[in-house]
């Protein structure tokens, strides 16, 4: 044991020392070698959340975890709304809020207009010096109040289009801090709102900036309140079961921004975070519609044109549009006797003698004309998306007075979008429409939410 001892020691301090070192030196490259080109995990490239729709309210909510501790918010889901906002007066803890200062590059792209240089209660969520101030809005009650602009950690599922995939979290998604009142005539539980609008501080955008994926986001909404539809945000396929993908069957249009904001409250200069499609006309039975096509363009102060909106179930018309739609709808169905209107609609019939077919009951097509005259696309709203079951024997036409002079002339409601799917690709500034997926034999409701074994 000592001769050992005594030749491992002669070796160590003699020449073998050089090559025990390189030895080590080479192994050690390999190492580094092998960690440097070892797969990562493949970064996410779409996201998505489910949703609900709420049958006293008829509002679509979802859930988003927020701050830290996670906790998941219930929402309720707002198309053009410009940001998120969530109640902060109430029970607001989290240890990774964090107020966005006045004059930030995040509270000037926000476009606010306000900033609250001395808060007078003690320093909390909602309540901080010099901070940038915005305008939550709630649209159920026409009611807007001043917040404070703030960041915090969300965590949302990522998708391959097919199935749900693993959470990821982000620690400076921008929203608005609401006192409690404004939550009055959201649905049961719901904290705040979910702006999903076509601005810097609007969740898709935010996400896009947060997790690298495409600005671009695709709306299902499931008619029944008792299954859940979805919204994807990213780049994936839209695959329903049984295996179909659905964005195969998207046709698109463009996207137009209104200058003016169409918001309860906004900040002058601010434009509309609303969503604005181009129909230019409308047609039943393949028979023009007479209204006045001036009312369907954007005016330089903001009306006029053509919106889409989850907050309002039914589609909305200026009263002369309103007037000519329905007239005309009356004359396709001039042999099937109305019955006793049932507000807020004014055209009704017994559901047997309409009958049924794969999209809704059998009534005529109402077709938006879209696009420019060299370019033009039509939105077909068949009986599923047009008429509405008041009770069991009526059925009704889900289209409503709008009022004359309104800001927007034409607002395309909830109701005319389920069972739809609605891509919203802001930066190529255009919107993918599926029309029915009742066609196709599925549903918005026929996303499979289980995950992967």
């Amino acid at each position: 044991m000592l001769h050992l001892q005594i030749v491992l020691t002669h070796i160590i301090n003699g020449t073998m020392v050089a090559k025990i070192n390189f030895l080590f030196f080479f192994l050690s490259l390999v190492l580094l070698f092998s960690s440097s080109t070892a797969k990562t995990p493949p970064r996410p490239r779409a996201f998505l959340l489910s949703v609900t729709k709420d049958a006293a309210t008829k509002q679509y909510l979802t859930s988003l975890p927020q701050r830290t501790p996670l906790v998941p918010e219930k929402l309720t889901i707002d198309l053009g709304q410009r940001f998120l906002w969530v109640d902060c007066e109430k029970g607001y803890v989290s240890s990774t809020y964090k107020p966005v200062p006045c004059g930030s590059v995040t509270c000037k792209r926000s476009l606010s207009g306000g900033c609250v240089e001395t808060c007078l209660a003690p320093p909390s969520p909602g309540c901080n010096n010099n901070t940038c101030s915005h305008s939550p809005y709630n649209p159920f009650i026409r009611t807007s109040t001043s917040g404070e602009l703030a960041q915090d950690v969300i965590s949302i599922q990522s998708t391959d289009g097919s199935n749900p995939g693993k959470f990821f979290s982000s620690n400076g998604v921008v929203f608005d801090c609401a006192p409690s009142f404004l939550l009055e005539k959201l649905a049961k539980n719901v904290k705040g709102i979910l702006g999903l609008g076509n601005g810097y501080v609007g969740f898709p955008t935010q996400l896009a900036n947060a997790f690298r994926v495409p600005r671009k986001f695709a709306i299902c909404l499931t008619s029944s309140p008792t299954s859940r539809g979805v919204v994807f945000f990213g780049d994936s396929p839209y695959i329903f079961l049984p295996g179909m993908d659905v964005s195969k069957r998207l046709v698109y249009t463009p996207l137009l921004i209104n200058p003016v904001s169409t918001a309860g409250s906004y900040f002058q200069g601010e434009p509309s975070t609303d969503y604005f499609i181009g129909v230019t006309s409308i047609k039943i039975n393949g028979n023009v519609v007479p209204i006045n096509t001036t009312l369907l363009n954007i005016t330089k102060d903001g009306n006029g044109g053509t919106k889409i909106s989850t907050v309002d179930p039914y589609t909305k018309l200026e009263t002369s549009i309103y007037s000519a739609l329905t007239m005309a709808f009356i004359k396709s169905l001039a042999k099937i006797p109305r019955v006793k209107p049932v507000a807020p609609f004014k055209v009704c019939y017994n559901r047997t003698s309409l009958g049924s077919t794969r999209v809704g009951p059998g009534v005529p097509p109402i077709e938006l004309v879209l696009g420019t005259k060299n370019t033009t696309t039509s939105w077909n709203i068949w009986g599923a998306n047009s008429m509405v079951a008041v009770n069991n024997e009526v059925l009704c036409l889900g289209f409503v007075d709008g009022g004359v002079e309104p800001t927007t002339s034409i607002i395309i409601g909830a109701h005319q979008i389920e069972e739809n799917l609605l891509q919203f690709d802001i930066a190529n500034k255009r919107l993918g429409f599926t029309s029915s997926l009742l066609f196709g034999q599925t549903t918005c409701a026929n996303f499979n939410f289980k995950s992967k074994a």
